[in-house]
C-alpha cells in the first residue's frame, strides 16, 4: 500500500511538471494543525504536505513541505522499519592464492607424475582419496595463474534485496543498533576461457573455444548486523549517517552461465566447491536519501584451492 501511494505522488508531480508548473520545495516545514481547513488540493504523505494551487501564470503549482510533528512523532518510536530495501553495485575479488611455492601442485592435473608419488607435506590445500588437489587445474603441463581468474568489473554485478531493514534506539537516535534479513546475488563476469567441471572434486580448466559470456552465480541469504550514528534525526533527509559492523550468509544458489558459437547457451547448477558459509565486514554511508555500501568478505570464495575474498560496492536505496 505504501509504495502504491508513493507511486501516486510520483504521477502527480509528473503530470503536473507536463502542464508545466512550480514545485516549490524551499519551505522548512509546516504542522499538520496549521493548515485550518483541509483543502481538496492538499495531501499528506509520510511527512510531506503538499498543498496545489495556481502560479502567477494560472497554471498549477505544487508547495512540498516538511510535517514537523509527523518528524517529532516518529522521535518517540524506538524501532523503525524499511521494508525492500535494494542494493546495486560491483563485484570483485582480492587474490591470495599460492600460485607458487608449496602449492604449486594444487594446481596440476595429474600431480602425482611430478611428484614421483610422494606425498606434499604442506597443509595448505585439501586433498582428494588419492591425495592430492585436482582443485583448478589446466589443460597441459602448466598451472593456472592469476591471470585466468581476472573478472570483467564492470559485468560483475552485485545485486541485493533486503526484505526488511529495521533500527534500534540506543541513545538519543543518534546512535543505534541496525539489522536486516535478505539476499545477496553476486555476479562473477569472467574475462578469460575458464570453465567449472562440476563432479567431486571440482575441477576448472582452461578451455578450448572463445566465450561471449562465462559467469559464476553465487546467492546467499544474509543477516548483517551494524552500529549506526546519525547525525540529524529529527531531518532524515538532511542527515549524514555511518554504519559499520558484521554479516553473515548461507549459500543457496549457485551456478555457472557460458555462451559460445560452438556450444550455444551452456547452464551448469553445482556448488562448484564454494564455501557454504560467508562472513564479513559491511559498511554504509550516506546524506540523506544517497546512500553507499561496502561488503567485504573474511572467508574465501571457494571450500579449497583457491584463496579470493570477495568484496562489493554500490548504491543502496532506501526501501519503503
Amino acid at each position: 500500500m505504501k509504495h502504491k501511494v508513493l507511486l501516486c505522488l510520483l504521477l502527480v508531480l509528473c503530470v503536473g511538471l507536463a502542464q508545466g508548473q512550480n514545485v516549490d520545495t524551499s519551505h522548512q516545514g509546516i504542522t499538520a494543525a496549521a493548515i485550518t481547513a483541509p483543502l481538496p488540493d492538499t495531501f499528506w504523505i509520510k511527512g510531506l504536505i503538499i498543498i496545489k494551487g495556481k502560479n502567477e501564470k494560472g497554471r498549477n503549482s505544487y508547495k512540498i513541505y516538511s510535517d514537523t510533528a509527523y518528524a517529532r512523532a516518529r522521535l518517540k518510536k524506538n524501532l523503525h522499519t524499511r521494508w525492500f530495501v535494494f542494493d546495486i553495485g560491483f563485484n570483485n575479488y582480492i587474490d591470495r592464492s599460492e600460485y607458487n611455492g608449496a602449492s604449486y601442485i594444487a594446481y596440476y592435473p595429474n600431480t602425482t607424475s611430478f611428484y614421483n608419488g610422494a606425498q606434499p607435506t604442506s597443509k595448505t590445500y585439501n586433498y582428494s582419496a588419492a591425495g592430492l588437489a585436482t582443485f583448478a587445474p589446466r589443460e597441459g603441463s602448466e598451472p593456472l595463474t592469476p591471470a585466468e581468474f581476472k573478472l570483467i568489473t564492470g559485468k560483475s554485478i552485485n545485486f541485493n534485496i533486503w526484505l526488511f531493514e529495521q533500527r534500534l534506539n540506543i541513545t538519543k537516535h543518534k546512535l543505534n543498533l541496525l539489522y536486516a534479513l535478505g539476499l545477496e546475488m553476486n555476479n562473477f563476469r569472467y574475462a578469460r576461457n575458464i570453465t567449472y567441471q562440476p563432479g567431486y572434486a571440482t575441477r576448472i580448466i582452461r578451455d578450448t573455444i572463445e566465450f561471449s559470456k562465462n559467469k559464476l552465480f553465487a546467492e546467499y541469504i544474509s543477516i548483517p548486523v551494524m552500529l549506526n550514528f546519525n547525525s540529524n534525526p529529527a531531518r532524515p533527509n538532511r542527515a549524514f549517517q555511518a554504519s559499520f559492523g558484521v554479516s553473515g550468509g548461507y549459500l543457496i544458489k549457485s551456478r555457472t552461465k557460458q555462451i559460445s558459437e560452438e556450444r550455444g547457451k551452456v547452464r551448469k547448477t553445482d556448488d562448484f566447491n564454494l564455501n557454504k558459509w560467508r562472513f564479513g565486514l559491511t559498511s554504509e554511508l550516506g546524506y540523506g536519501p544517497v546512500k553507499l555500501y561496502g561488503n567485504f568478505a573474511l572467508t574465501p570464495l571457494h571450500d579449497y584451492g583457491l584463496q579470493q575474498y570477495p568484496f562489493s560496492i554500490g548504491l543502496r536505496l532506501n526501501g519503503f
